[in-house]
C-alpha cells in the first residue's frame, strides 16, 4: 500500500518489479516491451528465451538485469476485437496474475503500465478502469506498493462519462479566484479553518456561579440573600488549552470504532500505508496532510457534512475556489466512496491523489 498513479518511463521506476506488457513470445516487441527489453540489457532476451512463450492473462518472471528494478513480471494482454471475445476477463487476469506472482517473489513494490492499451488496441479508458478496479481489490486484501505508470497525458484516458460528469461539475460549482503564489491558496484555507475552530472551542465562559448563601432570617421571615451578578472574565491560555476538543485522530478512531471497522479495512480503502495509520494511532496530535485527511472520510462514507468536520480536525476545509475540493466534493455528495476512481478523476484532471 498505497496505490498510486503517475507519469513516469517504467523503465526508470525504483521498484522492487516492474510488469511488462509483453507478447506471447515473450521476445520483445514494440511499445513498452521494447523499450524494457532495450533497458534490460542481451540477459533479459536469453532470460526469456527459456520461458517458452507466454500465454494470454498469464505472467513469468526474469530478472531485471540493467534495470533499476530487481524482476520484471511479463504478462500477455489480450487483443481488443470488439469486447465480445472474453477481453475483459483476460485484462483482469493479467494484473491479478502479475500481483499474485510479484507477492510470492516477496516484493515490497511493483510498477504496472496500462496493459493492451497501446497497439493491442483495447480501449484506453475501459483499459483503465479494469486497471483500477483490480489493483484496487488486491490491495483491499493484501500489503503492497503499487504504482500505475503513464508515459504521457495521450496515454491515459478517463471515461468519456465520469470526465464529462465531473468536468459540468466543476464548471457549476468552481469559483474563479484571483491568482496567488504557489501555496497561498493552501495557507489561507487552513487559516480560515483554523479560525472557524478556534471561534467554535475557544468561547468565552463564564466563571462558576460561587456557592449559594444561606438566607439572612428577620423574625420568623427569611429573605433570601442577594445573589452576586456573574463576572464575566477572558480564560487564561491554559484554560483554554484544557478546553480543546478532540482532535484530528481521536475523531478517526472514534468514527472507526462507531462504524464497527477493524483498523486494517480503514487504512486499506484509504489508501493509506500502515505505518502511517500507526502514527496516527499513537499521536493524539498528529497532523495529516489534506489529502490523508479527505482519504479517511473517504473510508468512512462520512457523508458532506462530517467529511467537512473531520477535515477541520486537521485544519483545511473544501473550498469551491479549489479544483480538488470540488472535485471530492462531486464524489462525495454522489456516494461514490471508491477512493481508486476518486484518485483515476484526479489524476485525469492534474491534481493530487488521496491517500499517503
Amino acid at each position: 500500500m498505497p496505490f498510486h498513479i503517475e507519469r513516469n518511463d517504467i523503465t526508470r521506476m525504483r521498484v522492487d518489479a516492474i510488469v511488462n506488457a509483453a507478447n506471447t513470445s515473450l521476445l520483445g516487441g514494440g511499445g513498452v516491451d521494447g523499450a524494457i527489453h532495450r533497458a534490460a540489457g542481451p540477459k533479459l532476451l536469453r532470460a526469456c528465451e527459456k520461458l517458452g512463450g507466454c500465454e494470454v492473462g498469464q505472467a513469468k518472471l526474469t530478472k531485471g538485469y540493467d534495470l533499476p528494478a530487481k524482476y520484471v513480471i511479463h504478462t500477455v494482454g489480450p487483443f481488443w476485437c470488439g469486447g465480445g471475445w472474453n477481453e475483459e476477463a483476460l485484462l483482469s487476469a493479467c494484473y491479478r496474475n502479475s500481483l499474485e506472482l510479484a507477492v510470492q517473489k516477496h516484493c515490497k513494490s511493483v510498477a504496472f503500465p496500462l496493459i493492451s492499451a497501446g497497439a493491442f488496441g483495447y480501449p484506453r479508458d475501459q483499459a483503465l478502469a479494469v486497471a483500477v478496479r483490480e489493483i484496487g481489490r488486491f490491495l483491499l486484501e493484501r500489503e503492497l506498493d503499487v504504482t500505475l505508470v503513464v508515459f504521457d497525458a495521450g496515454s491515459y484516458q478517463l471515461s468519456e462519462v465520469l470526465f464529462s460528469r465531473v468536468a459540468a461539475y466543476i464548471d457549476q460549482h468552481y469559483v474563479e479566484s484571483a491568482p496567488r503564489r504557489d501555496g497561498e491558496t493552501a495557507i489561507l484555507q487552513q487559516q480560515m479553518a483554523l479560525e472557524s475552530m478556534q471561534a467554535a472551542e475557544y468561547s468565552l465562559a463564564a466563571e462558576p456561579a460561587p456557592p449559594a448563601k444561606k438566607p439572612r432570617v428577620f423574625g420568623s421571615m427569611a429573605v433570601p440573600a442577594a445573589a452576586p451578578a456573574p463576572a464575566m472574565r477572558p480564560q487564561s491560555l491554559d484554560e483554554r488549552l484544557r478546553r480543546l476538543d478532540e482532535s484530528f485522530s481521536q475523531m478517526l478512531l472514534r468514527k472507526i470504532d462507531e462504524r464497527g471497522m477493524t483498523d486494517a479495512a480503514c487504512y486499506k480503502k484509504a489508501n493509506v500505508d500502515r505505518k502511517l495509520f500507526s502514527k496516527i494511532r499513537s499521536d493524539p496530535n498528529y497532523r495529516p496532510s489534506k489529502q490523508t485527511a479527505i482519504a479517511f472520510a473517504i473510508a468512512l462514507e462520512l457523508p458532506l457534512d462530517e467529511a467537512r468536520d473531520l477535515l477541520m480536525k486537521a485544519g483545511f476545509a473544501l473550498s469551491h475556489s479549489n479544483r480538488f475540493d470540488v472535485i471530492i466534493e462531486y464524489f462525495i455528495s454522489n456516494g461514490n466512496y471508491n477512493i481508486f476512481e476518486i484518485n483515476e478523476t484526479l489524476f485525469a484532471f492534474d491534481q493530487s491523489l488521496l491517500g499517503a
